[in-house]
């Protein structure tokens, strides 16, 4: 019998990672699944095993890292963060962290979701921190590091974002004519990042990979 595989998600209540914890506790790949969170997620199932955290102290829980494929989904704006530091914390120390717990317990593989345009040299602050993160993760040598690069970010969220709304009204006009190397600034649903995610995971390509807006659409047909 094959081995079952055991996967941790942090983020599981944001947009993508919701979406992700319910795929990966439908796929047979994952006999456990364990989502650090800060809030319940409400979800009840044999395969969860859920553990409310101050992600401050993520070291206190090491021993939850000890998985197969770590799957990060957290994020934040710095309207929301209220501060550059604050949104520091969030999207680069807590997925760092993880990353380090995880390496150090043996995980073979890292999915995280980033962003399209991150670069550790840009003057763009969120950018700039996306890309710092990557060189970081990267730094860490995992057998398999997955970074996903979305643009926006389209599905139902708890809170309204302008941007997001408006480009999810003009998504349908303005992607066809996002073409050749401006295709990777289309929007796109968040569940078809989640599944993307999943699908790369199975795949289990070595060394540190990068998807943008094609091959992510190709991951999600492929999961469909």
């Amino acid at each position: 019998m094959e081995n079952k595989r055991k996967a941790l998600i942090i983020g599981a209540t944001g947009l993508v990672g919701n979406e992700l914890l319910h795929r990966l506790l439908d796929c047979d790949v994952y006999d456990k699944v364990t989502a650090l969170v800060r809030r319940p997620t409400g979800i009840s199932d044999s395969k969860l095993h859920e553990k409310v955290i101050d992600f401050d102290e993520m070291g206190l829980v090491v021993d939850e890292f000890a998985v197969d494929d770590v799957f990060c989904c957290l994020g934040t704006t710095i309207k929301k963060a209220g501060s550059q530091e604050a949104f520091r914390k969030v999207d680069y120390d807590y997925p760092l962290k993880a990353a380090e717990l995880a390496k150090s317990k043996g995980a073979s593989q890292y999915l995280v979701v980033s962003a399209v345009g991150a670069d550790p040299t840009t003057k763009v602050f969120y950018s700039r921190v996306k890309g710092e993160l990557e060189s970081a993760l990267i730094k860490l040598q995992f057998d398999s590091l997955h970074l996903m690069h979305p643009s926006l970010l389209l599905g139902d969220r708890d809170e309204f974002r302008t941007a997001e709304a408006l480009s999810g009204y003009l998504s349908p006009v303005v992607s066809p004519l996002l073409r050749g190397r401006l295709a990777k600034f289309r929007p796109i649903q968040a569940e078809d990042v989640a599944a993307a995610m999943l699908q790369i995971a199975a795949d289990g390509e070595r060394g540190t990979n990068i998807y943008e807006w094609p091959e992510l659409q190709e991951a999600a047909r492929r999961r469909a």
